[in-house]
């Protein structure tokens, strides 16, 4: 399993930083692109500089419809290899119209195994709904979140239903940092609010996130 991040407001080489989030996740032998980004051109960029072809992508899974986190969408469905889009059940009917031109829409309000070893947590949340990733490996979980609105703790809490957390990635946003303290791989990213925190509490399990980062797992 590896997971590569390809959009985010830092990055480092010749990778373009942007606001928002977007993670390519290998599993298997599906290439699942969680979120877009904001900015299509970037994103392509990036992935042409990380040795990725958008035509490889089968499977998009949206965490929520946030400008930040769906705006290249359009550039990866224009491809015309992308299946299936894995979306919250409360995104607006218009953006599901839109992506049914190019792709199945597969409406998501529950956790359940999408594919092998990957599970979606379920719509989370109240004002804010959203979706996270939870992959399951030898090592434990790895949780990937978009911006983390319903709060890292009842995303954690719910993952947890799946077994021990090895690593979380994502934006946490203002999200209670010390929930993070036991998992021994934290790698905050895009609209984290508390990273001086996560930095000093937990310099030993800390990852620094930007376009490019690579994390691999059996």
């Amino acid at each position: 399993m590896e997971l590569e991040i390809l959009y985010d407001n830092n990055a480092g080489n010749n990778f373009k930083a942007g606001w928002g989030f977007s993670c390519l996740v290998k599993a298997d032998d599906n290439e699942i692109l969680f979120d877009t980004g904001w900015n299509g051109n970037i994103l392509l960029h990036n992935m042409k500089m990380a040795g990725i072809k958008p035509e490889g992508i089968d499977k998009l899974f949206i965490s929520h419809s946030h400008w930040d986190h769906i705006g290249g969408i359009n550039h990866i469905l224009e491809y015309g290899n992308v299946s299936e889009v894995y979306l919250p059940e409360s995104v607006s009917d218009n953006l599901k119209g839109e992506i049914e031109h190019y792709a199945d829409v597969i409406e998501i309000s529950k956790a359940r195994e999408i594919f092998d070893r990957v599970w979606t947590t379920g719509e989370l949340g109240e004002d804010i709904k959203e979706q996270s990733m939870i992959i399951i490996t030898d090592k434990g979980n790895v949780v990937l979140t978009g911006c983390a609105h319903p709060g890292l703790r009842t995303i954690l809490e719910k993952s947890r239903e799946l077994g021990d957390i090895y690593a979380v990635m994502g934006g946490f946003h203002d999200s209670d940092v010390d929930i993070l303290k036991e998992i021994p791989l934290v790698i905050p990213c895009h609209c984290t609010m508390k990273l001086d925190e996560i930095r000093q509490k937990m310099p030993d399990t800390y990852r620094n996130c930007e376009v490019g980062f690579n994390l691999q797992i059996e």
